[in-house]
């Protein structure tokens, strides 16, 4: 049985860190290639593997340091059919893969975890389509019997829960969170926003939140927002909503250029780690709610450092 899927840490007062952006730190900072950012693939070699754990090392060292939970994320972004089958994998190969990921993250937990750090692990959940255009959307039954296939897979793993990231479009949270509803595993959604706050369907992120809870009977343990700079939705945001209330994490990106912008751009924009720390900070202090900190394109554990120095500081929220 997983080691906490009953009674998810993260669900309390305890600040917990993630890791950065594990893609764009590969390709930018690493040189690597990594087709349709797909990290997953890396596992097959000894060499990926090893630098695939590095950098989980160092993420997880620094929440310990700073006597903080940590998210483990696995790297199943891109795992899912349809972007699997561009790399070759076959069904038996991606469950594998799948399988492979969380049990990495099982020996990362096992050698990092104290009681002062608790540390789940979160099977990883991308779009089925690009992360930046929702392109043609599926029903929520359609989503809900595509994302199935991977979550059953994770659910035979010891995953505390999954995790839905980059998500552009309602319907497909939905089948999301239904499918994990149905496989009895908890389950995370993170919307990915534009410049203007909205998502790229053009919801704004209340009804994006509210849509999908009210589909799916609030089953979704909570939100997050990723893939977008804190001066894009920091302004949609209300102080003391219920819809806001059931935000419980953030991974922004470091920079602040739109998405379509960031997928022309041949560099990388590492904005400024401190600034963004002291973001993170004044987001906490309007809705101390947000619990779970990383980083998305753009981060690494730079960002990840600082925002753990000005949000873990007894002044944090005052």
């Amino acid at each position: 049985m997983p080691k906490y899927r009953n009674d998810l840490p993260q669900l309390g007062d305890t600040l917990f860190l993630t890791d950065s952006g594990l893609e764009t730190t590969l390709i930018f900072h690493d040189g690597m290639e990594l087709p349709h950012f797909a990290s997953f693939d890396l596992l097959k070699t000894a060499a990926g593997r090893k630098r695939l754990r590095d950098y989980y090392e160092l993420h997880a060292r620094t929440a310990v340091e700073n006597r903080m939970g940590f998210v483990l994320e696995s790297v199943t972004w891109r795992a899912n059919p349809d972007w699997a089958k561009k790399l070759g994998y076959d069904a038996r190969s991606l469950a594998f893969a799948n399988r492979d990921a969380i049990d990495m993250l099982v020996d990362i937990r096992r050698e990092f975890e104290t009681p002062a750090s608790p540390m789940v692990i979160s099977g990883n959940l991308g779009p089925r389509g690009d992360g930046y255009d929702p392109g043609r959307l599926m029903s929520a039954a359609e989503a809900e019997d595509y994302h199935c296939t991977q979550i059953d897979t994770l659910s035979w793993t010891e995953a505390d829960f999954i995790s839905g990231f980059t998500i552009n479009n309602v319907p497909e949270a939905v089948g999301i969170v239904r499918a994990a509803k149905r496989l009895e595993v908890p389950s995370v959604i993170s919307f990915t926003l534009e410049t203007d706050g909205r998502l790229p369907t053009g919801q704004t992120l209340q009804e994006a939140i509210e849509t999908t809870d009210a589909e799916t009977g609030g089953a979704a343990a909570y939100f997050m927002i990723n893939c977008a700079h804190p001066t894009h939705f920091e302004d949609a945001l209300k102080a003391n909503a219920a819809w806001t209330q059931r935000i419980r994490g953030l991974r922004a990106n470091a920079s602040r250029r739109s998405h379509a912008e960031l997928d022309s751009s041949p560099d990388l924009d590492a904005g400024d780690p401190i600034e963004l720390g002291r973001q993170y900070r004044d987001l906490r202090r309007s809705f101390g709610h947000l619990t779970m900190l990383g980083g998305c394109c753009g981060t690494d554990h730079r960002h990840v450092r600082e925002i753990a120095r000005f949000c873990s500081s007894a002044e944090a929220l005052a």
